[in-house]
């Protein structure tokens, strides 16, 4: 009897946007962070017959998973295929803590998860490096044409600095303070939201809304600037202005209002939207830990489905 072959596992975990959501897309810069407050792991075992997976949304063989999951079919044969393996044999496992289009990097995760697994399964070594190739083949189903920043966010520990067009520049997290991110519970509406933006530019006569995603990006250079200077009350600031602009812009809600206008109430330093907007969650800056737990008890009374936090020094989230 031949003896079955171990089953290895894969990580992967979510990604905030602390700064420059929206700006981002007008070459102004953005901040994202790793989230190791909620997880994706992929286990794959050998299983004799068509490849079949199981994740909270399908049960079955690969190849008959619905459109939606196409992006995971893509990540899964790219991998295979990097490794010149038959897409058969296999059973892979997925699970996931990462709430789906709450701009926290699903899909990017489940890729960089499913494609680490593949390889320990096959024990060939993966660095980085390819790792974010494959990963960014797979997203293209996903994002069309994705930047590649929840990629290295979701698969990597440390904040990034980015501008389209320019290199991802990491930098250290070493301010003593935390984020309380909260989820409305809402769907986010990224791709409408970034379409009324550029709607509202191009009906303007004025560029009023092209000078707010200016100030954002700027506010985005501020915020590397506090983060690596431990200034956690000007941070808090400048996520407050953040917030403002992009309530004017059109791309909050009353969900995130609430939650950011509750937070601001509970005393936390500033408090903004996280991501595309009109849905998704919120994050909300305070100074020590023993903040965090009234916090989250503010949000989710204030109507807040599930609250994490994450500190911003490279330590354990929750």
């Amino acid at each position: 009897m031949l003896k079955m072959k171990e089953s290895k596992i894969g990580k992967a975990h979510g990604k905030i946007i602390l700064m420059g959501e929206h700006a981002v897309v007008y070459g102004e810069p953005s901040i994202a962070l790793p989230f190791p407050a909620v997880e994706m792991l992929a286990t794959v075992r050998e299983n004799e017959g068509p490849l079949r997976i199981d994740c909270s949304y399908y049960h079955g063989i690969a190849d008959e998973m619905p459109e939606i999951l196409q992006s995971l079919k893509k990540a899964i044969k790219v991998a295979l295929d990097s490794l010149d393996k038959p897409y058969e044999n296999l059973s892979i496992s997925i699970e996931s803590a990462i709430p789906p289009e709450r701009g926290m990097g699903s899909s990017a995760a489940v890729a960089v998860a499913v494609t680490r697994a593949i390889y320990q399964y096959y024990q060939t070594e993966l660095s980085h490096e390819k790792l974010l190739e494959l990963v960014s083949i797979a997203e293209r189903i996903a994002h069309g044409n994705p930047s590649g920043l929840d990629a290295i966010t979701t698969s990597g520990s440390s904040p990034v600095y980015y501008r389209k067009g320019h290199d991802f520049v990491p930098f250290d997290l070493q301010m003593d303070a935390y984020l309380v991110v909260g989820d409305t519970g809402v769907t986010g509406q990224t791709k409408e939201a970034v379409q009324s933006i550029a709607d509202r530019i191009q009906q303007e006569d004025q560029p009023i809304s092209l000078n707010k995603i200016h100030t954002l990006g700027s506010l985005a250079d501020h915020a590397r600037t506090f983060l690596e200077k431990n200034d956690a009350v000007s941070l808090g600031k400048t996520m407050d202005h953040a917030h403002q602009l992009l309530v004017e812009l059109g791309v909050s809600n009353k969900e995130l209002d609430t939650l950011v206008k509750a937070a601001k109430k509970a005393g936390a330093l500033g408090a903004k939207l996280t991501g595309g907007g009109r849905g998704g969650c919120m994050i909300a800056l305070v100074a020590n830990e023993a903040d965090t737990f009234a916090l989250q008890k503010t949000l989710r009374e204030a109507g807040a489905v599930a609250t994490w936090v994450t500190s911003l020094k490279k330590e354990e989230s929750r």
